[in-house]
């Protein structure tokens, strides 16, 4: 069974030879340090497992298997941000567990984890202490040898790692007292990148082929890499059922479809339209389970609202028999997905093109030029469709074609986004505009969703013999509300297609 810790440490290096003799320094009277508490020495040994090709090293990850000190175990360090990392720990055993596995298999996928670096570490111990005698941080001085096939390395760190709660401005200041006493924050993230640099064996970048900056190109394919990379990263975030994980994923996903499609004249669509079919799958599988946790928001956020009284029946209780029987299925789709071995192909698929791009000869324009015409030709696009729409007498027929105008919404917003590093200041403001736009379409097509779903609460209701007013109640909010935002939105539309917005980016 794994379990996650939030660890919040800076590594520091001695500047020199004669700073290393003098050791660490006492930080007593440091930022509210009462007292240092020496815990002894730990002696640690830990081998690293990666790709041969170092895929999890490159992204930042480190995996060990660690034996000694009070967590022996399984380790795996996942980035959160600079000096921040979540430390999954899962029990010894003789090969890398299941549940640790699944979280590098996005980056892993059918290649093989094996032992790469071998750390030994000696370990002071020492507890930074407050006045009341509770831990703030705990201060470790390792001494490490690096063993990797015929190599060896040998070095000293320091490293101080926060306590839970406590405030991460402690580490500011021991920071200014280690300066002081010949200290540096070191230049590796982690001892694993350090040993990696000291035995030579730093991670080749990942191909990347050789366009002239300044070119849509370049331009397209540097955001077809940065969704690539959120898509991949996000992976295990989903499988740790992270808050607003699947909706990042599934955003990663929809943002890398619509790229493929606004700039159809720079890579061959001939190629990237079999791509555009497996994210459109992906974006499905992963959809059933964020429109769940949309709907229970939602419907948890009306009956809030409702008047106690007016609250018949055990509408809660039904709710979350509803919500659970229907996550439950959700999230076992999702996890099945990522799973797949459809999914593994599609990831494979985004780093072929990425290294071997399909490219048209529109890729070698310039990109201010070739990326407006893109989101140009979007936003007519979005002209078509939301005109249409508004052009139908309100029934179902218009709640479709409103739903096909939000789709239209997102991909326009998209475009612009994605050129708003060429673009500046017009794409910017184009993109925001859209969004309200794409925010009242998606807020009508949830009132859609969520009135059917409401209907069938209320025939579960009925044949369990429970009232279904409340449901009854909430079903009618939804239609007052998408009336209301069905008259809201030839103005929004009005700002979106404002030719003051688009006529910088036709010049």
């Amino acid at each position: 069974m794994a379990d996650t810790k939030r660890e919040i440490e800076r590594k520091f290096e001695f500047t020199k030879p004669k700073a290393s003799r003098r050791g660490v320094p006492d930080l007593t009277g440091t930022a509210g340090i009462a007292a240092v508490l020496d815990r002894g020495t730990a002696d640690l040994d830990a081998v690293y497992y990666d790709t041969p090709d170092g895929r999890l090293a490159a992204d930042g990850l480190t995996l060990r298997r660690r034996t000694g000190g009070e967590d022996e175990g399984w380790h795996l360090k996942l980035p959160v941000s600079p000096g921040v990392r979540d430390e999954v720990r899962a029990a010894l055993s003789d090969t890398v567990p299941r549940s640790l596995a699944a979280l590098v298999r996005s980056r892993v996928r059918d290649t093989d984890l094996s032992p790469q670096v071998r750390l030994l570490s000696s370990r002071k111990i020492a507890h930074l202490v407050d006045a009341d005698g509770a831990l703030l941080a705990e201060l470790s001085t390792d001494t490490v040898t690096a063993e990797r096939a015929d190599t060896s390395a040998g070095w000293t760190e320091v490293e101080v790692e926060l306590a839970d709660g406590t405030d991460p401005a402690l580490l500011d200041a021991v920071e200014k007292a280690f300066r002081k006493a010949g200290l540096k924050v070191s230049d590796a993230p982690s001892k694993l990148a350090r040993a990696l640099d000291e035995t030579g064996a730093r991670p080749a970048p990942r191909p990347a082929p050789d366009l002239d900056p300044g070119t849509a190109g370049a331009e397209v394919l540097a955001y077809l890499r940065e969704q690539r990379d959120a898509l991949v990263a996000q992976d295990p975030a989903v499988r740790r059922d992270l808050p607003d994980s699947v909706h990042q994923l599934r955003v990663a996903t929809r943002r890398l479809r619509s790229a493929l499609r606004t700039y159809a004249k720079v890579l061959d669509r001939e190629v990237t339209d079999p791509l555009g079919e497996e994210l459109k799958w992906l974006a499905g599988e992963l959809g059933v389970d964020r429109d769940q946790e949309v709907l229970m928001e939602r419907f948890q956020s009306g009956l809030d609202e409702v008047p106690r009284p007016l609250l018949l029946g055990s509408v809660r209780g039904r709710l979350r028999i509803w919500n659970n029987a229907r996550r439950a299925g959700a999230r076992r789709r999702t996890l099945a997905a990522l799973d797949s071995r459809r999914h593994l192909a599609l990831l494979d698929a985004l780093d072929a093109l990425l290294a071997d791009p399909p490219l048209l000869p529109g890729a070698a324009d310039p990109a201010p030029k070739a990326l407006a015409k893109a989101v140009l030709r979007d936003h007519r696009r979005l002209a078509d469709r939301i005109g249409r729409a508004l052009d139908l007498d309100p029934g179902h027929e218009r709640d479709l074609a409103l739903h096909e105008a939000r789709k239209a919404a997102k991909r326009a917003r998209y475009a612009a986004e994605s050129a708003t590093g060429v673009l500046g200041g017009p794409a910017k403001r184009l993109g925001k505009a859209v969004k309200s736009l794409q925010t009242a379409l998606g807020e009508h097509q949830d009132s859609v969703v969520a009135r059917e779903a409401l209907r069938q609460l209320a025939v579960q209701a009925n044949g369990a013999g429970e009232s279904s007013f409340t449901w009854g109640l909430l079903y009618g909010r939804e239609e007052a509300l998408a009336d209301r935002l069905e008259r809201e939105l030839p103005e929004l539309w009005a700002e979106a297609g404002a030719p003051s917005l688009l006529s910088p980016l036709k010049n």
